[in-house]
């Protein structure tokens, strides 16, 4: 079974390629989610997050306000980065685990291959577990725009946007360049393109 891994800019259209991939046939390994289900399931997190930031980080039924913990770990400050780093710490691992137990599952019931959308493949080091890097790559005013449909605002997307990898960084890493500037039909056909060079007929 091949792992498609997917990097690329804040807005780039990664969750879309993921997608795509998914109707032609790949499972979905969505770091995001795996995120979220580690913040709201796991015991250990949760204490650790209070002990870090107080009891201001939860809602008001006692689950984890991710919100509210992004204001820590995006704020326009020096301490920012070491927020950051603490929340990769505590997190990573644990993703990493959850994507390693889906991933056995999508190879038992016979996927041909699964797709990996994480924003911080790179920076997490997960590269390795991919067979192929794809880099989805869209020009930065289009990115940004399709941030600020999401609701976000320019210095939002600037921050986030600040603490990852740059995207020539990610471009040079990549085996493999979709351009997302087209059209969805466009961004279709060089998605199936990879799908049949590294999976329908791999090398």
């Amino acid at each position: 079974m091949k792992t498609i891994g997917l990097v690329g800019g804040v807005a780039s259209g990664k969750s879309l390629v993921a997608q795509i991939f998914v109707e032609l046939g790949a499972g979905l390994l969505d770091a995001d989610r795996a995120g979220h289900e580690v913040l709201a399931n796991d015991p250990e997190v949760r204490q650790a997050v209070v002990d870090r930031w107080g009891p201001s980080v939860l809602a008001a039924d006692g689950s984890i306000n991710r919100s509210a913990i992004a204001k820590h770990v995006f704020a326009a400050d020096n301490r920012a980065d070491r927020e950051r780093q603490f929340l990769e710490s505590l997190l990573h691992q644990r993703i990493r685990r959850r994507l390693d137990a889906q991933r056995a599952v999508f190879a038992a019931v016979g996927k041909p291959a699964v797709v990996l959308d994480a924003p911080l493949l790179l920076e997490a080091a997960w590269g390795p577990m991919c067979n192929v890097l794809v880099m989805v790559d869209s020009p930065r005013d289009e990115r940004l725009a399709r941030a600020v449909q999401r609701g976000w605002s320019s210095e939002e997307f600037l921050r986030r946007e600040s603490v990852q990898w740059s995207v020539d960084d990610k471009r040079r890493q990549a085996d493999v360049l979709i351009t997302n500037d087209g059209t969805l039909d466009d961004l279709r056909d060089a998605v199936r393109d990879v799908w049949e060079r590294y999976v329908v007929k791999p090398t």
